[in-house]
């Protein structure tokens, strides 16, 4: 006679709830990873378009002879004023409608701030609201970067 033996082939539970802990806590650590990725792709995206919003400022101002009043705003880069002669056909702006910033937030203009400068543009980051810190914090046009 010949005697088989009877493994048992197979997981036990323990293995597979060792293996489901393992992928779980690499998943969640990917994660982590990925979003703050994202996060400074945000930043990064801001301030490319604070800046092509800067530099289509002082192309109307070379166009026109003035900066726009804060009242008139970034909408002047698109929408041609009544009483600016020399403004490019088309505007400053490739779009016709302004950008945004990283977070759905539009971009604000200050003519003459503290600074000294003639003109900034401003994302507030994330919160959309003054001041902040980490991806909260204020992105200006006039930062160096």
């Amino acid at each position: 006679m010949i005697k088989r033996s009877r493994k048992k082939t197979g997981f036990t539970l323990v293995e597979i709830m060792a293996v489901i802990i393992i992928i779980g806590l690499l998943a969640a650590i990917g994660a982590m990873n990925f979003l703050g990725q994202t996060d400074k792709a945000r930043v990064i995206t801001t301030r490319v378009n604070l800046k092509m919003l800067h530099n289509a400022v002082a192309q109307f101002k070379m166009d026109t002879g003035r900066y726009p009043t804060e009242e008139e705003g970034l909408n002047v880069l698109i929408e041609q004023p009544s009483d600016v002669k020399g403004y490019q056909p088309g505007g400053y702006l490739d779009s016709t409608a302004l950008p945004t910033d990283a977070w759905g937030n539009e971009f604000e203009y200050i003519a003459y701030p503290e600074s000294g400068k003639p003109y900034v543009v401003v994302s507030y980051g994330a919160d959309g609201q003054e001041g902040g810190e980490g991806y909260d914090a204020d992105l200006h046009s006039t930062d160096a970067e």
